[in-house]
């Protein structure tokens, strides 16, 4: 199973606080030990909203809003994406992670859909085009 973990936005984080050499190391450590054990798929950090961008739909009509946003509490600081047998396995892993604000903090785990998820809307057709979209993107990587 596939999760993406994700990492709050805080007041500092927004506002372009660089982490220390210490957090930088202590998780340097940490993401060692998710590659070692074969959990680890991909993570970064994201810049602050003021860097970033949001477009909105309705219907046909899109707007383009400009960072940054108000709500710092539902904005992502960084992520990781994670192959674990569970959630539980997930929530193990996330509780031995370093403080990554180094003050209050909050990560999200959230499972990624699977081909399978998606039912019998999910044609052969569409399943196939999904494939190959995937091993091209590997095939660039």
């Amino acid at each position: 199973m596939r999760f993406m973990i994700i990492v709050k936005a805080t007041a500092d984080s927004e506002a372009g606080k660089m982490p220390t050499e210490k957090l930088l190391a202590d998780m340097g450590k940490y993401n060692e030990e998710l590659v070692k054990a074969g959990v680890m798929l991909a993570g970064e950090g994201l810049h602050p909203s003021s860097k970033g961008a949001r477009i909105k739909f309705s219907g046909a009509n899109r707007a383009i809003v400009d960072g940054p946003f108000a709500e710092t509490k539902e904005l992502v600081a960084g992520f990781w994406l994670w192959d674990v047998k569970s959630k539980e396995e997930a929530i193990e892993w996330v509780k031995r992670c370093p403080n990554p604000m180094e003050g209050d903090s909050e990560i999200e785990i959230r499972q990624v859909f699977e081909a399978s998820d998606f039912g019998d809307e999910f044609t052969p057709e569409l399943r196939a085009q999904e494939e190959a979209l995937r091993e091209q993107i590997a095939a660039k990587h």
